[in-house]
C-alpha cells in the first residue's frame, strides 16, 4: 500500500525568486514549499504525499483551512474529514506534498512523551498513526457495487510507486530495458479465475454480480470468464476502465473501454513477462493500455522521467495524459526496508495534476 505520511530527510533547500516568507525544499525527489528557515539540509521531517487526506480535527493542519475545502470519505463505515493535498503552484513554484517539522508529533497530533526523534527512523510509515488516508473521489453507485469480500489476498492490488520515491532504484536500473505505457485515469478493474471460481473486483473489493454494476458489465461484454476458463490457468486480468461516467471522463471518450495493463499468474505468484502479456491479450482480443515504448533503455534522471510524462494522450490527442508507467521486459523485484516489491513505477504529468478539478 502507498505510504502517505513518513519520516524523511530534507535533501535540499532553495530560495523561491521574489518570495520573502517561503522557500522550496526537496524530500526524496519531491519539491514542496515550506516556511523560510523552517528546515536545513539533512533535517528530519514528516512528509505527506499528494492525495493524502489530513484530518481537519488536528490543530497541526489548521493552516490548510484557508483556501482548502474539507473533503469527506467513508471507509469501512468510518468517516474521515480533512484536507486533500494536491499539486499546486505557489509563486511560480510547483509544490507537491507537505513537509512539517518532527515536533508536530509531540503534542499537536497525538500524545506522547520524550523526543520523537529517539524512536522514529527515516522511512517509517506513520500514516495510520496520524489517521492519514488516501483521498478517493466519491464512487458512483454503479461503480461501487455490492461487496462479496475483501480484495483477494492472492492477487496484488494495483498501485504503482511514484518515481519521486525511487531515485535510488532508477539509478540502479540505468542501462536496463523497460517498456513504457500510458497511465489512464479511470477505475481499476480485476477479473480472475482461481480453482474454477471466477470473480470481478474493483480497486479494493471483490464484487457480487449485481444488475447495473459497471465492473461486471465489462466482464460480461468482454467475455472474460469464458476466456479465462478456456486458458486453463489460474490468472487475473488487471486493467483500467475509462470512459463516460468514470472519474469525470478526463479523456472525453464515448462509451466505456477496458485497457489491460497486467496479467497475473496466481499459481506462479508473478505477472507475465512483457512478451507473454502481449501474446495473451492478442490471443484473447483484449486491448492493452497504450504502449509508448516497447524497449526503452533507461538512462534518465527522475527529473527526466517526469518530463517524459508530459504529453497528449494516445486515446485523445486533445487531452493531457495522466502520466506514464515503466516496467522491465522481464518481471523483476527489488527490496526496500525488508519488503520485496515488483519493479514498476509511474511518473505523473505535472500539467495533468495542476489541471485536476476535484
Amino acid at each position: 500500500m502507498r505510504t502517505l505520511a513518513s519520516i524523511q530527510l530534507i535533501a535540499e533547500v532553495q530560495p523561491i525568486e521574489g518570495a520573502d516568507s517561503i522557500e522550496k525544499v526537496r524530500v526524496n525527489d519531491w519539491w514542496c514549499v515550506a516556511k523560510k528557515g523552517e528546515f536545513t539540509v539533512d533535517a528530519p521531517c514528516v512528509y505527506f504525499e499528494i492525495d493524502s487526506l489530513l484530518p481537519s480535527s488536528n490543530p497541526a493542519f489548521e493552516f490548510l483551512a484557508k483556501g482548502t475545502k474539507e473533503k469527506k470519505m467513508n471507509i469501512d463505515g468510518v468517516e474521515y474529514v480533512g484536507y486533500r493535498l494536491k499539486t499546486i503552484r505557489l509563486r511560480g513554484q510547483i509544490s507537491q506534498g507537505l513537509a512539517l517539522p518532527l515536533e508536530i508529533l509531540q503534542d499537536k497530533i497525538y500524545s506522547t512523551t520524550g523526543d520523537p526523534c529517539s524512536y522514529l527512523k527515516v522511512g517509517d510509515d506513520i500514516s495510520k498513526t496520524l489517521g492519514i488516508v488516501k483521498y478517493e473521489p466519491p464512487i458512483p453507485a454503479e461503480l461501487a457495487g455490492k461487496m462479496k469480500g475483501n480484495f483477494p489476498s492472492f492477487i496484488p492490488m494495483t498501485d504503482e510507486e511514484r518515481v519521486q520515491n525511487l531515485g535510488d532504484i532508477v539509478e540502479a536500473n540505468k542501462g536496463n530495458i523497460f517498456y513504457v505505457t500510458e497511465k489512464l485515469d479511470g477505475t481499476s478493474f480485476t477479473a480472475y479465475i482461481k480453482d474454477g471460481v471466477f470473480g470481478v473486483c474493483s480497486r479494493n473489493i471483490d464484487l457480487l454480480e449485481s444488475e447495473g454494476n459497471t465492473h461486471w458489465k465489462i466482464a460480461r461484454i468482454y467475455g472474460l470468464e469464458e476466456k479465462l476458463r478456456a486458458d486453463g490457468r489460474n490468472l487475473a486480468i488487471q486493467g483500467e476502465v475509462v470512459g463516460e461516467g468514470i472519474q469525470a471522463n478526463p479523456l472525453r471518450l464515448l462509451g466505456w473501454g477496458l485497457f489491460v495493463f497486467g496479467v497475473y499468474d496466481i499459481s506462479l505468484g508473478k505477472y507475465l513477462d512483457f512478451a507473454d502479456f502481449i501474446s495473451f491479450c492478442s490471443a484473447n482480443d483484449l486491448q492493452t493500455v497504450p504502449i509508448l515504448h516497447d524497449a526503452l533503455t533507461l538512462d534518465n534522471t527522475v527529473t527526466g522521467l517526469l518530463e517524459m510524462a508530459e504529453g497528449k494522450s494516445v486515446l485523445n490527442d486533445e487531452t493531457e495524459r495522466e502520466g506514464i508507467v515503466f516496467r522491465p521486459l522481464a518481471e523483476t523485484t527489488y527490496t526496500v526496508r525488508g519488503e520485496t516489491r515488483r519493479l514498476s513505477f509511474k511518473a505523473i504529468s505535472n500539467a495533468y495534476l495542476l489541471d485536476e478539478r476535484d
